[in-house]
């Protein structure tokens, strides 16, 4: 009889259990589908604009499309003179994606070497290169800048490019990454079977890091197709333009040129690479995470 009542007992403590899981989970879908709204909301509302005309706009705020999106889209798509839309395109496209390249790439690879490697000031390279973190990237443009200006440098995509490599806060994340998941045995391995040093990082190393390149990855081409800085101060030809100087470019247009409906759908379009670039990235990094490096 006593053990029934402690059957009973337990049965009634499982079922409060599962009825206090399904509520915090409950909860949990609640509070993510609640951010996920707002998060889409913006875009939607930002998609709303883009189908409207520059008047609609001005005459209030509204949730729901117009008819003017491919109205829209065809002056942006045949928009000339100081802002060329399709040409700003490409070559934000083309700057993000190389800088966004080498910049992993080579911070992977001095990671690698500041990781793998014992040698004398190993520490105090790694510190520094911290150190260089902490420093404002607008402090160390002025002299970047006047140089570029005094070497006739600007006007130029690689210039853009080349000073992205070096990229303090993705080494500090690729170097943590290595330590979390690279076994030293593994290069050790690899070196006595006659592997050279470059081999081993690019077959052994890079596999290994696939999710880490694919986030940095990501950080990566948004920051260089969202930079407007540089671009504004050292390209000045209107065919090299990238988009964000178009789209600033639009946005200082005095009132009585101003189209509101044109601008919201530049920063429509301009929002599809980088959305590309995430979903195409973030296939490589769940496939990292589940299915592993190294297989037998």
């Amino acid at each position: 009889m006593e053990s029934n009542n402690y059957q009973l007992i337990d049965r009634k403590a499982d079922q409060a259990a599962k009825v206090k899981l399904t509520i915090e989970r409950t909860l949990v879908y609640i509070f993510l589908i609640f951010l996920t709204i707002i998060c889409l909301f913006f875009f939607y509302l930002l998609f709303v604009n883009a189908t409207r005309s520059h008047a609609e706009i001005q005459s209030g705020f509204t949730l729901i499309p117009s008819k003017h999106f491919f109205e829209n889209f065809q002056k942006m798509w045949n928009l000339s003179g100081m802002a060329p839309v399709r040409k700003g395109l490409w070559n934000s496209f083309i700057i993000a994606s190389l800088s966004s390249v080498l910049t992993t790439y080579f911070s992977a690879l001095t990671a690698y070497g500041v990781y793998a490697y014992n040698f004398k000031g190993k520490k105090f390279v790694e510190t520094f290169i911290l150190l260089i973190m902490m420093i404002p990237s607008q402090v160390s443009s002025v002299g970047f800048l006047e140089m570029c200006n005094e070497m006739h440098w600007t006007n130029q995509y690689w210039v853009l490019i080349v000073p992205g490599i070096a990229a303090p806060a993705t080494f500090f994340y690729m170097i943590q990454h290595l330590r979390a998941t690279l076994p030293l045995d593994l290069v050790e391995a690899s070196r006595m079977d006659g592997s050279s040093e470059f081999m081993t990082f690019n077959r052994i190393v890079l596999p290994i890091m696939k999710p880490a390149l694919a986030v940095q990855l990501i950080f990566s081409f948004v920051a260089s197709w969202n930079n407007l800085y540089l671009p504004t101060l050292l390209i000045t030809k209107t065919e090299m333009k990238t988009l964000p100087t178009m789209l600033a470019l639009l946005r200082s247009a005095d009132f009585a040129n101003m189209d509101n409906g044109l601008i919201y759908m530049v920063i429509f379009i301009s929002i599809f690479p980088v959305m590309l670039v995430y979903l195409f990235l973030s296939r490589a990094i769940i496939k990292g995470v589940t299915s592993g490096s190294v297989k037998g």
